[in-house]
């Protein structure tokens, strides 16, 4: 009776940092679905501020009321967020490179850009309930339905970043993030910066 010989089996070591392999940049594709997705949130805030200014300047009732002071901490904590991120691009760039094969300090900046974020969101939220318990809601004035309008709807875009963030990290953690999805990521984070930094300025102007 003829013996089958069985191979030996294969012994699978745990994959460490040195063995990580980082992908190379992703398809365009990603690049030009960012850019178009930006664009399409240029064009939806510019209709906005339009609709806001033919709004105060076509009567009467448009009233101002107190600013939330926290919304300067809030744009100084976005601000920051955008600094740490940047931080977590080089490191990783390093880890591309082989620089440095470890991908805890890239991981360390991503949860640090991530909890600022979500700092941000709880500061927004934080200037809401001021204005809810000052008497000021959605539909008090136009002045304020265009104030909410704006700040939730880039508190929602915001909440997207770190939807995508948190994707990011999880790639990272399976040693499988490509150099393009986190370029893609920071960009549109970044963006998110810049949004509100204007919308700070238009509301401050207007409201």
């Amino acid at each position: 009776m003829a013996t089958v010989l069985q191979p030996p089996p294969t012994i699978k070591f745990p994959r460490t940092d040195a063995q990580l392999h980082v992908k190379a940049p992703d398809p365009g594709a990603l690049s030009t679905g960012i850019w178009v997705g930006l664009a399409a949130i240029t064009m939806t805030f510019a209709a906005f501020t339009s609709a806001m200014v033919v709004r105060q300047g076509s009567a009467n009732d448009w009233r101002h009321f107190s600013f939330p002071i926290i919304l300067y901490f809030n744009a100084a904590v976005l601000i920051s967020s955008s600094l740490v991120l940047q931080i977590a691009r080089r490191r990783f760039a390093q880890v591309a490179s082989r620089t440095n094969p470890n991908t805890n300090s890239t991981l360390l900046a991503l949860y640090g850009t991530l909890i600022l974020g979500v700092t941000f969101v709880l500061g927004q939220y934080a200037a809401w309930q001021q204005l809810r318990s000052e008497g000021v809601y959605l539909a008090t004035t136009p002045s304020s339905s265009f104030f909410y309008v704006f700040t939730v709807l880039h508190a929602l875009h915001v909440i997207a970043g770190l939807a995508g963030l948190l994707y990011v990290i999880r790639k990272l953690h399976r040693f499988d993030l490509g150099r393009g999805t986190l370029d893609a990521a920071s960009r549109y984070w970044h963006f998110m910066d810049v949004l509100w930094l204007y919308l700070l300025l238009v509301l401050r102007w207007k409201i």
